[in-house]
């Protein structure tokens, strides 16, 4: 049997914690409680004193100072329980010594039950925040990648096992689809591997480079793991080796639910929908909780946001395409990724940007792109190009909502917080990536990085069209910067902005 310590080291942030919370509960209750003093604060002052004191000292005596992953959540409620039940109880009989002081049992109750609700919300929260840490659809470790292991020869399936492989895919897929895979890689040969299966052991099983290409009929929308499913198949391929998955698409999810009731109720529906199955798996302290309820099944996937887990964990995407409900997409091992840990995605998102003395610092933004679409740029970029205004031609990242915020400037509003820590100033180049930087001329980029990035860029005085029009509009800004100095130029380029705005009615492309 172990034996409990009653003297430890205590927790400190626990200790600070519950004295900001024995601070809040106190003024709430002498501050906004009806008592028959009109000088609460100075009549109970000893009362809060004592009733601080003996709540720190049966915490500690009671190990509620030891760190939360020591212990389960319903052991910290019952310490919480005793050292609650023994404060009342001292206080009851310190009240009670104390008589001439006419301290008020309502006070000690009222003041009692306010701290031991703060004190069980702090505990939920406390739990609630380790639980949530632990996360299981982050990439797991790279192994050491063995010599490659020689691929045996490629053989064809006979007639008979071809007919049965196709047999068995129709059951669950349309002939288009079949047609298509056929069409893109070689399915009936002995170095291709099928499955259908939401099983991750299933590939964990297979040898080291034993298939040049596997292929999973199984939608990822009912995998819970995916990334873990991507980077457990790039471990598992040769170099360039194919890996063949499908998804339903979040445009079909939505088409079927509109469809299936009237516009007003089908509305109502989809948001909550929308809600429930795609903003809780991309917050923090409701990921996990969505999946353990969910299981990940019937999960709602973006066509970015699965390209962009495909990128993120190794993959180039060589085609995808739309049969029948489902999108069926063909990549190739192109290396194994780091190991960045779990990746969230809220509201406010930071982005990488080239700044001054070409030092990378991040932008705040509100998130107006689908989660992994940070790591599509240049599969966007090679397949869509660029259209008027320097944006991509059809940028399949960014979501209905943030084509809004951004048409309007409001994803912007984030970036006073660069502006006051000093990374940009009111007028200047835009911020932009490291692939967008690499884009442009030498002589530019060695302009950019001698000055700081701006909230308003020189872009909405001129309003070319063509990167090279966006090109030389900086060049001009940045050559005035230099000839004329900064503060007049940007005096000058401000105006010209707020008249293009709003005389011209400039919008964000």
């Amino acid at each position: 049997m172990a034996r409990i310590r009653l003297f430890y080291n205590p927790y400190w942030r626990y200790v600070i914690v519950d004295a900001i919370a024995l601070v809040v509960s106190v003024c709430i209750v002498l501050a906004w409680f009806p008592l028959s003093t009109q000088i609460p604060f100075q009549k109970y002052s000893i009362f809060v004193l004592v009733f601080s004191v003996m709540w720190l000292l049966f915490s500690y005596l009671c190990h509620r100072y030891i760190p939360v992953k020591y212990m389960k959540m319903g052991k910290d409620i019952r310490r919480l329980s005793a050292a609650s039940v023994l404060l009342f109880a001292g206080m009851y009989g310190y009240m009670m010594l104390m008589e001439g002081k006419n301290f008020s049992i309502w006070v000690l109750l009222t003041v009692w039950l306010v701290m031991l609700g703060a004190s069980l919300i702090i505990l939920v929260f406390k739990h609630a925040y380790r639980y949530a840490l632990d996360a299981d659809d982050t990439p797991v470790e790279a192994p050491k990648r063995d010599p490659q292991m020689a691929i045996k020869i490629a053989e064809a399936l006979s007639a008979e096992e071809q007919k049965e492989l196709r047999e068995s895919i129709l059951e669950f897929a349309p002939e288009k689809a079949l047609r298509y895979i056929e069409k893109s890689i070689d399915l009936y040969s002995t170095n291709t591997f099928t499955l259908r299966s939401t099983d991750l052991y299933n590939i964990k099983k297979l040898p080291n480079y034993s298939y040049e290409t596997i292929v999973n009929f199984m939608p990822l929308n009912q995998i819970r793991g995916v990334n873990k499913l991507f980077t457990t198949v790039n471990d598992k391929l040769p170099d360039n080796g194919i890996w063949v998955c499908c998804y339903e698409p979040q445009s079909v999810t939505k088409r079927n639910i509109l469809s299936r009731y009237p516009v007003v109720f089908g509305w109502m529906y989809y948001m909550a929908f929308f809600c429930y199955k795609r903003v809780l798996p991309k917050l923090f302290m409701t990921s996990r909780l969505y999946f353990d309820i969910t299981e990940g099944k019937n999960r709602v996937l973006s066509k970015a946001e699965v390209l962009g887990r495909l990128c993120y964990c190794g993959f180039e995407i060589i085609d995808e395409r739309k049969k029948g409900d489902l999108c069926y997409v063909i990549a190739r091992r192109k290396f194994r990724p780091e190991i960045t840990g779990r990746r969230l995605y809220g509201i406010l998102v930071k982005l990488n940007r080239v700044g001054k003395k070409g030092r990378l610092f991040k932008v705040y933004k509100f998130r107006t792109m689908h989660p992994y679409s940070e790591f599509l740029q240049a599969y966007i970029y090679e397949r869509y190009s660029l259209q008027e205004g320097g944006k991509f031609n059809h940028d399949i990242r960014v979501t209905t909502l943030g084509r809004i915020m951004r048409r309007y400037w409001m994803d912007e509003l984030p970036m006073l917080i660069n502006l006051i820590k000093g990374d940009m100033k009111l007028v200047g180049v835009r911020p932009i990536s490291q692939h967008y930087y690499s884009l442009y001329c030498t002589e530019l980029q060695e302009q950019r990085v001698r000055h700081k990035p701006g909230l308003l860029p020189p872009f909405y005085a001129d309003m070319p069209k063509t990167l090279d029009e966006i090109q030389e509009s900086e060049m001009r800004y940045l050559s005035m910067c230099e000839k004329r100095g900064t503060f007049v130029t940007d005096f000058i380029y401000f105006w010209r902005i707020v008249y293009t705005i709003v005389f011209k009615r400039a919008h964000s492309s």
